[in-house]
C-alpha cells in the first residue's frame, strides 16, 4: 500500500482535531464556494473527504497570489546551477511571486539551514535541487506537516515522505545517450577497434549518477564482454569509478593516476565522462600526458564544452536545457497555486518511502554535426558555434 493512505489517515486524525485546516489534493479540483458560506459540519466533512482523497493538508483553494516560493539549490559551481537560479528568479517574479532562493555549497547542514527558513518564512511550495537526496528527510517532513509543497528539481528526494513530485531529466536515458555517444565517437574518429577506454561516474551523493552510469554501462557492457572495449585499469564499477561532489580537480588526479599506471606505453582512446566539467579535466590530464585527446562524453551542454565540441576537442555532450526544466517546475506551482494540485506525471519511482511522481523531460546528445540544430532556440549556446 502506497504511503499516501497512511498519510491521509495521519491527516485526517489532525483535522478533527483541528477544524479550521482546509484539504485537497494532488490532482483534486479546487471548490470555488467561498468558506464562510458553509456549514461547519459540512466544513468538517469536506476536510475529511479531501484529507483522505489525497492524503495532503494543502489548501483546496490553492494560495494566494504574491505568494512565497522556496528555492533551495546545492550550489552554484557549474552552469546548469546558475542558470537555474536566474531562471528561478525571473520566471517565478514575472508570475507575481516573492522568491527565496538559496544554494548550499554543497553542504547539507546548510541545505536544511536553508529548507528550515523557508519554512519559517511561510513559503508555500518549496523546490529542493539537493546535496544529498537521502539526508534531507526530516525538514522536508516538518515542510510537509506544515502543508508546504515539495517539488524535488533535477534529482529525487530519497527515504521520506516529504515530496510532492520530481521534475528531471531521464537519468537512465541520459546515460545511454553518452554511452552510445562514446561507441559512436570512437568508431568515427579512432578507427577499428579494439579501444582503449576508461569510465568516470558522478558524485556518489547524487542520486541521477549511480543512473546515468547504469544507463552508459548498459550500452558498454555488452562492447567490454566481446572485447570491443578493453579497460585496462579494470575500474568497471560505479563505486570505483564515481567523482565526489562531481569535482572537477578529483578527476583529473584520478585520470593522472589511470594515464600513468596503465597508458605509459599505450593509447587511451575514449573516456565515458559523467558530466562537461569532468570531460575537461579527462581532456587536460590526457594532453599534459602526451596523449593524443581520448573521444570523451559530457553532460549539461556548459560553454566551454559547447565551444570544445565546436573545435573538434571534446567528442560530445548530452543537452538538459535549464529553461525546459525551469519552466515545467513554475508550471506545477502554478498549479498549485490555482488549487489543481499535481498536474498528471510521466511516471513515478519509489523513492524508499514513497512512489513518487516523476516529471520527465527528455535530454538530446549533442555532438558538432548536430550543434546547430540542437540549440537554434538557444542563442547564447548558438553564438559559441564559430
Amino acid at each position: 500500500m502506497k504511503m499516501r493512505k497512511h498519510l491521509s489517515l495521519l491527516i485526517a486524525t489532525a483535522m478533527v482535531a483541528t477544524v479550521g485546516l482546509t484539504g485537497c489534493g494532488g490532482g483534486r479540483k479546487a471548490t470555488t464556494e467561498p468558506e464562510d458560506s458553509k456549514p461547519a459540519a459540512a466544513e468538517s466533512s469536506t476536510q475529511e473527504a479531501a484529507a483522505t482523497e489525497s492524503g495532503t493538508q494543502k489548501p483546496a483553494a490553492g494560495f494566494k497570489e504574491g505568494a512565497t516560493i522556496g528555492v533551495s539549490l546545492p550550489w552554484l559551481g557549474t552552469q546548469n546551477w546558475k542558470e537555474a537560479e536566474e531562471m528561478f528568479k525571473t520566471q517565478l517574479e514575472a508570475e507575481g511571486f516573492k522568491v527565496i532562493i538559496q544554494a548550499a555549497d554543497n553542504k547539507v547542514p546548510q541545505q536544511q539551514q536553508q529548507i528550515e527558513s523557508m519554512i519559517q518564512n511561510g513559503a508555500k511550495v518549496i523546490i529542493v535541487g539537493p546535496v544529498d537526496g537521502s539526508q534531507l528527510g526530516s525538514v522536508l517532513e516538518e515542510a510537509e506537516a506544515a502543508g508546504i509543497a515539495i517539488i524535488g528539481y533535477d534529482r529525487l528526494l530519497e527515504n521520506t515522505t516529504g515530496v510532492d513530485g520530481v521534475v528531471q531529466f531521464g537519468s537512465i536515458k541520459t546515460g545511454e545517450l553518452q554511452g552510445q555517444a562514446l561507441l559512436d565517437g570512437l568508431a568515427k574518429e579512432k578507427g577499428k577497434g579494439p579501444y582503449n577506454i576508461e569510465l568516470f561516474g558522478g558524485g556518489p551523493a547524487d542520486p541521477n549518477a549511480p543512473n546515468f552510469f547504469k544507463g552508459a554501462m548498459s550500452v558498454l557492457q555488452p562492447k567490454i564482454d566481446d572485447g570491443t572495449l578493453v579497460v585496462l585499469s579494470g575500474q568497471t564499477d560505479f563505486t570505483q569509478c564515481a567523482t565526489l561532489d562531481w569535482d572537477n580537480a578529483k578527476a583529473q588526479s584520478r585520470m593522472d593516476s589511470l594515464l600513468s599506471g596503465f597508458y605509459s606505453d599505450k593509447e587511451i582512446h575514449g573516456v565515458l565522462s559523467p558530466n562537461d566539467g569532468i570531460a575537461r579535466a579527462i581532456i587536460t590530464a590526457s594532453e599534459q600526458a602526451g596523449q593524443s585527446i581520448p573521444v570523451v562524453s559530457g553532460l549539461d551542454a556548459e560553454n566551454e564544452s559547447v565551444e570544445w565540441i565546436w573545435s573538434g576537442k571534446q567528442y560530445s555532450t548530452v543537452a538538459k536545457p535549464t529553461d525546459a526544466l525551469v519552466g515545467k517546475t513554475v508550471d506545477i506551482i502554478k498549479s498549485l497555486q490555482a488549487g489543481n494540485g499535481m498536474p498528471k506525471a510521466d511516471t513515478s519511482v519509489n523513492n524508499g518511502k514513497k512512489d513518487v511522481d516523476v516529471y520527465e523531460l527528455p535530454p538530446i546528445v549533442v555532438t558538432k554535426e548536430n550543434a546547430k540544430e540542437a540549440f537554434a532556440n538557444d542563442p547564447d549556446r548558438l553564438s559559441l558555434l564559430k
